[in-house]
Order: structure tokens, then sequence, then C-alpha cells
């Protein structure tokens, strides 16, 4: 499948701050680390759709997600997505844009899933050091601790 080069793939991702505003990643089977949430489907609403995928993925309840989001972030990357070995695309250097939506949990009591083996809270200069994935870079550039 190829995407054309004004296209975008689009994934809406929760910013979870703890009291010292540092923001919670996500580690996936790969090791690499991530913003908490997935690719937009059409038609979904953001803070319905973030909610059930904070649920599914990390067993958190979510208790807000804000109505309009503090960061818009692009990035290229590289990825194959399939299942049971079958590839259904495998894009090389396309472009996704995060949509970050501030997001509040009840409790930080995760349980890792298939999608989401652990969770670290990080600040700009603690994530610099991870394996991140390209859109976590992106969004760390732009991050403000003193906006939230």
């Amino acid at each position: 499948m190829t995407i054309p080069n004004c296209f975008y793939r689009v994934s809406i991702k929760a910013l979870i701050l703890n009291d010292k505003k540092e923001f919670l990643l996500t580690q996936e089977d790969n090791g690499k680390r991530e913003l908490p949430g997935w690719w937009l489907d059409f038609g979904e609403n953001p803070q319905k759709w973030l909610t059930r995928e904070i649920q599914e993925e990390m067993w958190l309840t979510v208790t807000h997600v804000a109505t309009q989001p503090s960061y818009f972030v692009t990035a290229q990357f590289q990825i194959s997505i399939g299942h049971s070995g079958d590839t259904i695309a495998n894009w090389e250097s396309n472009w996704l844009a995060n949509i970050i939506y501030h997001t509040t949990v009840e409790n930080y009591n995760f349980t890792p899933s298939s999608e989401c083996q652990a969770i670290k809270f990080c600040t700009i200069g603690t994530a610099k050091d991870l394996d991140l994935f390209s859109n976590v870079r992106a969004f760390i550039q732009q991050y403000n601790p003193n906006s939230h």
C-alpha cells in the first residue's frame, strides 16, 4: 500500500502527567517508548476513543480527556502493519501526525498487556536517553512543563 506524500496517518495520544509534570511513556514489546494511544479510526470521537484505548492497553481508568489538544506533532516513521505474519501495509519513511490531549487517570496501577509492557514517567532529559519512536522525539522538542 502506497500512501501519497500529502497524507498523514493520524493518531490520538494521551499526555498523562504526574505531580512533577513528568509525562508518561509506555514501553512496547520491541522495547521502544511511546505516548499512550493509537491510530484514530474514521468517525471516532477522540476523547471516547482515547478513553477506551487506555483501558484496553493499560487497564487504567480515564477520569478526564481535554476537549482541545495540547500538542500537534508530525514525524517521519517506518512501520509494517500486519498480524499472524501477513503484512497489511509496509510504509517506508512516511509521515504521521499525533494529536495529543492532556488526560488524567484515576491512578497509575498499570497492568501489562501485549500492547504495553511497562510505563515510566519521564522528563525531557530522561526521555532523551530512551529508545523512542520518532513521534516521541518530536513531542519532547515541543513539550513545556510550565504550560500545564
